[in-house]
C-alpha cells in the first residue's frame, strides 16, 4: 500500500469554503489511486483552510499527472473554491504542487495538473495531451465572441453579468465595497437633498464648493485655487487624465487660421509664432473626433458638444500655455478663434469648453475604449486558447482578473438598447436613479452611469467609439512609439511620460524573460500551435473590421510575442491607472471639467457674461452626480478590502507559476518596482502639485474598476 499526502488549501474570500463531500483521486502514470473523501475530523474545507490528508494506493502510481478533484452535495448545495493542491509522494520525494483557482458550483468534478508551465512541445503524455486538448475545447464552448455593435472590439457573449462563469465573477468583497462607498458618497455630499434640482443652475462659481467640502484631495483642493490659471490649464494636458492628448505642432492646420500677430503677446520676446514652430515648441489639442458626434438630450432638454481646436505654447518662463481656442472644426464668424488678451471670461468659457470636450474623451476613449474594450479581446482570447499550464497564460491571467464582470455589466445595465443610456430622467427620478447606483454596486456601470449627465450619452457614445475605433492601431498602445509620434518626447515635466517610459522598460524586461525562459528561439514561438491560434483569435475575431490595426495574425519572434504581451499588462495596469486613478482630483471641482455643458459654444466673444457661463455648466444635479461618481471610481480601496479585492502591480496572489526561476524573475520584478516607486517619491518630494498616479503601489494588478 503506498500512502500520499494531500494538501488541499480553499480560497481565502467571502464563502470560499463549502460543506460538500470533496473526493480526491490522485492519477499517475501507472494508474490511479482511491476515490477517497477528505473528511478529518473537525471543521474541513473552511474560508482560508490549508488542510491535510492521507491517500492509499494499492500499487506504486509512477509520475503524477493529474489531480481529480469531486465535489456532491451534502444537504444544501455550497459551493467550494480550491486554490491549489499539493501531494507529497511516498519515500520523501519532492512535493508537488497543482494549481487550481477554480470554483466548484455543483456536483462535478475537475482535473487538475502540477504547476510546471508547459508548451505543447514540451507535452509526451497522450494523458497529458488529452487533458490539455478537453480543458480548451470546454473553454471555447463557455467562453464565445459576439459583437456587441458594429464598428468596435468584439467581446464576451454574455447577456449579462449572471451569465459569466463564476471564475470570471466578482468575490463578495468587492460588491460589498461598492454598495457601501457610493452609499457614503451620496451622504457625505448631502446628494439626498441637491441631486432633485434637476434643470437649476448653480448662482455664481463659489456655488460648486457646496459639493466640494467633505470629499477632498489635495490635487482637487489645488484644482480648485488654479483652475483659472493658464499653466494649469497645460499642465493638465501633460499629466491630468488624459495624458496623451496633446501632439506636437509642426505645422498650423488649415482649420485653425491662426496668425502670428492674434498670438504675438503670448510668445517670448524676440521670436514669433512661425520661429516656435519650427523649434517645436507648439503644441495642438485637436477634438476633430467630437464633430458630428450626437448630443444627449434630458429631459427634453439638449445638451451641447463643440470639437475644438487648442494650441499651446512651451513658454520658456511660464511652461505649457494655451494661446489660441477654436470651439469648431470649421472657421468662421461664428467660430471665432478665443485668445488670452480676449475677455477674461470669454478666456475662461473658452477653456472650460475644451475640457469638457477633454472629458468626453478620456472618459469614452481614452479609458473606456482603448483599455477597458482592448483588453477584453486579450482576456477572451486567453481563456479560449490557452490552457492553464501554458506559461503565457500563467503570465496574463492575473492581468485579466474582473474585467470580463466590469464590461458586461455597462454593456447590459447601461449601454444595451434598454439600458439607462437611452432613459429620460426627470426630476422626481433623479433621487431614484442615483440610488439605483447603489444597488447596481458595480464600478463599471457607475462609471458608465456619468454619461446619464454627460453630454455624449445615448447615441453619441457608441458613434465616438466608432470613430476612435478605426484610427486605433496597435502602435499607439505602445509608449515609446506613441511618444515619438506625437512628438513630445522632449515636453518637460511631462511626468506620465517619463513614468510610463520607466515602467514599460521593467515591464518589458520582465516579459522578455519569462518568454526567454520558455521559449529557447524564435523557431519556438512560431511551432507553438496554440500561441498562434491564440494571436489568430485576437486579431481576426476580437479586431475585427479594423484593417489598419496593424497587430500581425501571427507570432514570429521572442520579441514579438515579448513586445504583444508588454502591451497587454501595460495596458491593463499603467495605461489604466493613468486615466482612471485621477478622476476625482482633475473632475471634483466641476468649473474644471465640466461633464456636460447646457448651452452651445458662445459665437460672440463680447457676450459672454458670468450668467451664460452658469447657464452652461453643469447644473445642481448634474453636478452632484459628477462629484460623487468620479470619487467613487477615483479612490483608493480601503485596507480592509485589499488584501483581497485589490492586488497591486506584481502581485501575484495566486502562484500559477512553481518553477524557480520564474519565481526568481518575479522577485526581481518586484524589486524593480520598488526602485521606481522611491525615484516617483523622491522626485515629487516638496512639490505642490505631485504627480503619483503611476506610483506602482497605487496600480492594480488588473482591470477592475
Amino acid at each position: 500500500m503506498e500512502v500520499y499526502t494531500v494538501t488541499v488549501a480553499t480560497g481565502t474570500s467571502e464563502y470560499s469554503g463549502t460543506n460538500n463531500y470533496i473526493y480526491v483521486t490522485l492519477v499517475g502514470e501507472a494508474g490511479e489511486s482511491e476515490r477517497t473523501l477528505l473528511d478529518n475530523p473537525g471543521l474541513d474545507f473552511c474560508r482560508g483552510a490549508v488542510d491535510q490528508y492521507k491517500v492509499s494506493s494499492f500499487s506504486p502510481l509512477g509520475p503524477l499527472l493529474l489531480v481529480r478533484l469531486e465535489k456532491q452535495r451534502y444537504w444544501v448545495e455550497d459551493n467550494w473554491f480550491c486554490r491549489y493542491v499539493s501531494v507529497e509522494p511516498p519515500g520523501g520525494h519532492e512535493v508537488l504542487t497543482f494549481p487550481c483557482y477554480r470554483w466548484f458550483i455543483g456536483d462535478g468534478q475537475l482535473e487538475i495538473r502540477e504547476g510546471t508551465a508547459k508548451t505543447l512541445k514540451d507535452e509526451s503524455s497522450p494523458e497529458l495531451l488529452r487533458h490539455r486538448r478537453t480543458e480548451l475545447e470546454d473553454r471555447q464552448k463557455t467562453y464565445r465572441w459576439i459583437s456587441w455593435a458594429s464598428g468596435i472590439p468584439r467581446c464576451i457573449d454574455a447577456k449579462t453579468e449572471a451569465d459569466l462563469p463564476q471564475d470570471v465573477r466578482f468575490d463578495n468583497e468587492k460588491r460589498s465595497d461598492f454598495e457601501h462607498s457610493l452609499h457614503y458618497a451620496l451622504l457625505e455630499l448631502s446628494l439626498k437633498k441637491l441631486v432633485v434640482q434637476f434643470g437649476k443652475s448653480w448662482n455664481d462659481l463659489d456655488d460648486f464648493k457646496r459639493i466640494f467640502w467633505k470629499l477632498r484631495s489635495p490635487i482637487a483642493e489645488y484644482c480648485m485655487d488654479h483652475w483659472r490659471e493658464d499653466w494649469f490649464f497645460g499642465y493638465q494636458c501633460l499629466n491630468g487624465s488624459n495624458p496623451r492628448m496633446i501632439c506636437r505642432c509642426r505645422k498650423l492646420p488649415d482649420n485653425f487660421p491662426v496668425t502670428a500677430d492674434m498670438v504675438q503677446i503670448s510668445m517670448s520676446s524676440r521670436t514669433d509664432l512661425q520661429q516656435e514652430v519650427q523649434a517645436g515648441n507648439i503644441y495642438l489639442l485637436d477634438y476633430s473626433i467630437m464633430d458630428g458626434v450626437p448630443s444627449n438630450t434630458i429631459k427634453g432638454l439638449r445638451q451641447h458638444i463643440a470639437a475644438p481646436l487648442c494650441l499651446l505654447y512651451q513658454h520658456p518662463d511660464r511652461g505649457l500655455v494655451p494661446i489660441a481656442i477654436q470651439l469648431g472644426q470649421t472657421p468662421g464668424l461664428d467660430t471665432p478663434i478665443f485668445l488670452p488678451s480676449d475677455p477674461p471670461l470669454a478666456w475662461l468659457l473658452a477653456k472650460m469648453w475644451v475640457r469638457h470636450s477633454e472629458f468626453q474623451v478620456f472618459q469614452l476613449l481614452s479609458h473606456l475604449l482603448r483599455t477597458h474594450l482592448v483588453v477584453e479581446v486579450f482576456c477572451v482570447a486567453t481563456l479560449r486558447q490557452l490552457p492553464a499550464v501554458h506559461p503565457i497564460y500563467k503570465l496574463l491571467i492575473p492581468h485579466l482578473r474582473y474585467t470580463l464582470e466590469i464590461n458586461c455589466r455597462g454593456r447590459s445595465q447601461l449601454i444595451s438598447p434598454d439600458g439607462i443610456f437611452k432613459r429620460v430622467c426627470p426630476p422626481e427620478m433623479m433621487m431614484m436613479m442615483v440610488m439605483m447606483m447603489v444597488v447596481m454596486v458595480v464600478m463599471m456601470v457607475m462609471k458608465m452611469m456619468k454619461m446619464m449627465v454627460v453630454s455624449t450619452g445615448g447615441d453619441g457614445l457608441l458613434v465616438l467609439a466608432q470613430k476612435e475605433y478605426q484610427v486605433l492601431t496597435y502602435r499607439s498602445l505602445q509608449p515609446p512609439c506613441d511618444f515619438r509620434d506625437r512628438g513630445v518626447s522632449q515636453l518637460p515635466n511631462y511626468f506620465y511620460r517619463e513614468h510610463s517610459l520607466l515602467l514599460w522598460e521593467v515591464l518589458h524586461s520582465f516579459v522578455s524573460g519569462m518568454v526567454t525562459l520558455y521559449y529557447q528561439s524564435d523557431g519556438d514561438v512560431r511551432e507553438d500551435l496554440e500561441l498562434q491560434t491564440w494571436i489568430r483569435d485576437i486579431s481576426q475575431e476580437g479586431f475585427t473590421e479594423l484593417p489598419s490595426f496593424g497587430l500581425s495574425s501571427s507570432l514570429s519572434s521572442r520579441e514579438d510575442l515579448s513586445t504583444l504581451l508588454t502591451v497587454v499588462i501595460f495596458t491593463c495596469t499603467v495605461q489604466h491607472a493613468a486615466t482612471n486613478n485621477g478622476q476625482f482630483d482633475w473632475c471634483a471641482w466641476v468649473p474644471n471639467t465640466p461633464c456636460t455643458m447646457r448651452q452651445p459654444p458662445p459665437t460672440d466673444k463680447d457676450a459672454v457674461t458670468m450668467e451664460m457661463i452658469m447657464a452652461t455648466l453643469p447644473d445642481v444635479s448634474q453636478s452632484c452626480v459628477q462629484m460623487a461618481i468620479t470619487w467613487h471610481l477615483g479612490r483608493a480601496q480601503p485596507d480592509a478590502v485589499s488584501p483581497v479585492s485589490m492586488i497591486l502591480l506584481g502581485q501575484y496572489t495566486d502562484e500559477h507559476f512553481s518553477e524557480g526561476r520564474a519565481l526568481e524573475m518575479i522577485d526581481r520584478f518586484r524589486v524593480e518596482l520598488k526602485e521606481i516607486e522611491d525615484h516617483i517619491l523622491s522626485q515629487n518630494q516638496g512639490l505642490d502639485l505631485q504627480y503619483l498616479f503611476l506610483l506602482p503601489s497605487r496600480i492594480e494588478n488588473s482591470i477592475t474598476i
